[in-house]
């Protein structure tokens, strides 16, 4: 696609000549990259959400080797928590249907910096809410925090030294680390405000990475490299069997009569989005730093109106 014609829908989704922008379109492995202001496709950069594909996929490649279970309960790994957590399964928590307190309830309760330890100290003092698990689909970041932590200790290893054996030594992605401080960015990022610095929980986030690593990631999963791309794309279900349009820290949609797959991030300071179809062997990357607003979401879609078409 030439770049030219990506910043013509880079206008129209409403972004202005020279505002920092990183927009990357894989076809097959071959990566092509538009960039505005001072980014490049190898600049360090906060995911956010995008964290949570990364966080699964480290789950599953940990229970084919036995590590653990996705239908255990989370009291097996995380017994600190109220009595509720038993009724939790693994999966729950991977599909957003494990029914925990909310996460204004969780945020609420902090101080400080967003940690890891800090979510679940918060989230042990809270009764469960009145939805039972597996019942009900509600978007959780908490969720992905215990998912993380159960990751975590079901493994025996620090989950950014996990993910970089499983994941990024693999796959190339030489720049990209799951990242829980001290500091409030890895070496060499472009950190965000001292305002809102990144959280420095893992699971809800953590990654930092490129626009080249999340195509390198894009083009993984899509040829199946890590062995486990068939299940982190198969929706979910409720436990009554009612089908879910999100797998494994990623959507399921359709568009043009293709399945792709989507998830983006969003903190103060920047948003990020990816997505994929597998069946076209393509990826798409938007980041924006400093942007506040759906627009990354709307170039998305106007670029896969215009591949898929």
């Amino acid at each position: 696609m030439p770049g030219r014609e990506i910043g013509r829908l880079a206008r129209t989704a409403g972004y202005r000549d020279g505002e920092p922008l990183v927009v990357g379109v894989s076809r097959r492995g071959d990566p092509e990259f538009v960039c505005q202001g001072p980014y490049t496709p190898t600049t360090l950069v906060y995911a956010a959400s995008l964290s949570k594909q990364l966080v699964a996929a480290c789950a599953l490649l940990v229970a084919q080797r036995g590590g653990l279970a996705v239908d255990e309960p989370l009291s097996l790994r995380l017994p600190e928590l109220p009595g509720w957590a038993g009724a939790v399964r693994l999966r729950h928590l991977v599909h957003h249907t494990g029914g925990l307190p909310a996460d204004a309830a969780v945020d609420g309760l902090l101080t400080g910096d967003r940690t890891t330890a800090g979510v679940l100290a918060a989230l042990a003092t809270l009764p469960s809410p009145a939805r039972p698990p597996g019942t009900a689909y509600a978007y959780s970041n908490t969720g992905y925090v215990c998912l993380a932590e159960a990751v975590r200790r079901a493994a025996g290893r620090e989950l950014p030294g996990l993910a970089h054996e499983l994941l990024f030594a693999p796959l190339g992605m030489a720049r990209s680390r799951l990242w829980d401080g001290p500091h409030p960015a890895p070496p060499g990022a472009r950190p965000l405000t001292p305002r809102h610095p990144a959280p420095l929980s893992l699971g809800d986030g953590g990654l930092w990475t490129t626009a080249a690593d999340l195509l390198r990631w894009a083009d993984a999963l899509n040829t199946g490299a890590l062995g486990v791309s068939g299940l982190l794309q198969t929706p979910g279900r409720l436990d009554d069997g009612t089908a879910l349009d999100y797998a494994w820290g990623m959507g399921v949609c359709r568009r043009h009569g293709y399945t792709y797959h989507r998830h983006g991030g969003a903190w103060p300071g920047v948003r990020t989005m990816l997505a994929r179809v597998p069946d076209r062997g393509l990826g798409l990357v938007v980041i924006a730093p400093g942007d506040a607003t759906e627009r990354a979401a709307a170039l998305t879609d106007l670029l896969l109106d215009l591949l898929l078409t």
